[in-house]
């Protein structure tokens, strides 16, 4: 990372989706440690899980501050999260998915948040592929992420009027 992204500000959300219980203060913990500073969660039940919790944070930090979050709360048993960080002059978009059936995608993102494909791994789908559309299908809904997709919009749906808290620090 060159020394102008490690210094340029942008701004994301991390959705914990689904948490159980038990695990909520670990994530907390999680987060504020990437993020240098104290937060609070404000943890309500997931309506489609029972015994399972959700919560949302929005942050502002420098670039990369969302990767380091996506990382920070990887591979643990029964959670579900999604981060995302937004375009900044000097990087790309991006959104981090993560279950614990499929483990974690990351995708870059546009400046509307639409997935986007680098050249380099569309190509290399299409040489995989040889010409097979079915197979170039399935390649594409992997580099989009499809399977993560449906697997969290159950829980994302379940969200929706929840709040957001947003956490400010740049620097």
């Amino acid at each position: 990372m060159s020394a102008a992204m490690s210094r340029t500000a942008t701004r994301g959300v991390v959705f914990v989706h689904a948490a159980p219980t038990a695990l909520c203060p670990h994530v907390t913990w999680a987060i504020e440690a990437v993020l240098g500073q104290g937060v609070a969660l404000d943890w309500i039940p997931q309506p489609i899980a029972p015994r399972l919790m959700r919560t949302e944070l929005s942050w502002s930090g420098l670039v990369g501050t969302g990767a380091a979050l996506a990382s920070a709360l990887r591979g643990w048993d029964g959670l579900r999260y999604e981060v995302t960080e937004e375009p900044s002059a000097v990087a790309d978009g991006s959104r981090w998915s993560y279950t614990p059936s499929l483990g974690i995608h990351h995708t870059m993102t546009s400046v509307s948040g639409d997935a986007v494909i680098q050249e380099d791994r569309l190509r290399d789908a299409v040489a995989r592929t040889r010409g097979d559309v079915s197979a170039l299908q399935d390649e594409i809904d992997e580099l989009l992420g499809v399977a993560w997709d449906a697997e969290l919009e159950p829980f994302r749906y379940a969200g929706e009027g929840a709040p957001v808290r947003w956490l400010h620090k740049v620097g």
